[in-house]
């Protein structure tokens, strides 16, 4: 870990974290959250992030949209490709956002010693509500309107205004 990322990650008082977005966007999160202070992190106005969430912006950027809410255990981190979340969206309690996967193409190294590898970024749309336990997976798009049902995995593209659940994520129903 470089030494920047650790010293915003640790010395930073958490309380400190709360009041700079507060002041800057209006925006509330959480003083018993871990969220980076960090100049690839952006959360929108009037956002609230609950309770013991953790969102980590030191190796690609995040984008949070304005008036969206994340509730407490979520866990969302950012690679190189990226993570943009739209406005006005619900994210449910221990909902996981992963922005990167780890290479498993050789069978003569050790998954760790392969690297990371990131398809692409994460977007997910204005108006999204995903439910407790969702998983969000690299390169998953998520179009304007949609409901993921709780514990859902999505690895592809949602279209808008879709109700999906499951493992992985099909869609169930298309709200009119």
């Amino acid at each position: 870990m470089k030494l920047g990322v650790a010293l915003r990650r640790f010395a930073v008082p958490r309380i400190a974290v709360t009041v700079f977005h507060l002041i800057r966007n209006r925006a509330f999160v959480s003083p018993r959250s871990e969220v980076e202070l960090s100049r690839l992190l952006t959360i929108g106005r009037k956002a609230q992030v609950g309770s013991f969430v953790k969102i980590k912006a030191s190796d690609g950027p995040v984008t949070i949209g304005a008036r969206t809410d994340i509730a407490c255990g979520c866990w969302i981190g950012g690679h190189a490709n990226g993570i943009t979340i739209g406005d006005d969206c619900l994210l449910g309690p221990n909902v996981s956002i992963v922005g990167v996967n780890y290479r498993y193409d050789r069978v003569d190294q050790t998954m760790r010693e392969q690297g990371h590898v990131s398809a692409g970024p994460i977007t997910i749309g204005n108006n999204v509500w995903i439910g407790a336990g969702a998983i969000i997976l690299d390169g998953a798009r998520i179009g304007d309107g949609v409901i993921v049902s709780p514990n859902s995995i999505v690895s592809g593209t949602i279209p808008e205004l879709a109700i999906v659940q499951g493992n992985p994520a099909k869609v169930v129903f298309v709200r009119r």
